[in-house]
């Protein structure tokens, strides 16, 4: 079995995974540290919104980024599918929530089933850094800026008019030391014979051509 055939048989995550594991501190020891991030993922899985330290959040992302991955890869009738869910998932009733709700909202997803936002950190506090780790679509506000659809309002209207005519005013501006600049070498590189206009020339030659008549008289 060649590399290539070796990679379909895991599914492939669509975050970033740390090579190694962060240390939770746990009287129980790694058990505890499993513990911990069970709860955790099953917790995304039921409230599809958290907030916690930054660490357990990263941790806990990359096994509900695998857990959700195989779900849709293999499905509910899968052995080994069903006994990570079953070991991962605490709480029962979230099992039946990953293969009939969270299937069917990833199945043509492109990018990573969850997102981790950093939080502000309370004041006063420990420190500690702050992340909100939630599952793509949940029926939540979104925590990012909306820049798309709030143009319409007065305060925005108003600044891009000012905008506009802000810019007209600098154009006008730029456009008029160029034609200065564009005329002050335009003077400077004309010669003595240019620029006389061909009306001038002929009343020229027409006064020399009466000066001579009047000499032959």
């Amino acid at each position: 079995m060649n590399q290539a055939e070796v990679s379909k048989l895991v599914s492939q995550l669509k975050t970033k995974v740390n090579p190694r594991l962060r240390k939770f501190r746990s009287p129980k020891g790694p058990e505890g540290r499993l513990d911990r991030l069970r709860k955790t993922v099953t917790a995304l899985v039921k409230h599809e919104r958290l907030e916690l330290n930054y660490p357990r959040a990263d941790e806990a992302r990359m096994y509900a980024e695998r857990l959700i991955s195989d779900a849709i890869r293999y499905g509910d009738c899968h052995k080994t599918t069903m006994e990570m869910a079953d070991y991962w998932l605490v709480e029962k009733q979230c099992v039946h929530k990953l293969f009939k709700v969270l299937v069917p909202r990833y199945q043509n997803s492109t990018s990573s089933y969850t997102r981790l936002l950093s939080a502000p950190k309370p004041y006063p506090g420990t420190g500690d850094l702050r992340a909100v780790l939630e599952l793509k679509g949940n029926p939540y506000p979104s925590l990012l800026p909306d820049t798309h659809t709030n143009r319409n309002l007065i305060h925005n209207v108003l600044l891009d008019e000012a905008k506009k005519v802000y810019r007209s005013k600098k154009y006008a501006e730029i456009a008029s030391k160029i034609d200065a600049a564009e005329g002050a070498n335009g003077v400077k590189e004309q010669k003595p014979d240019e620029g006389v206009p061909e009306a001038v020339e002929k009343e020229v030659e027409a006064s020399d051509k009466k000066d001579s008549v009047d000499e032959v008289k």
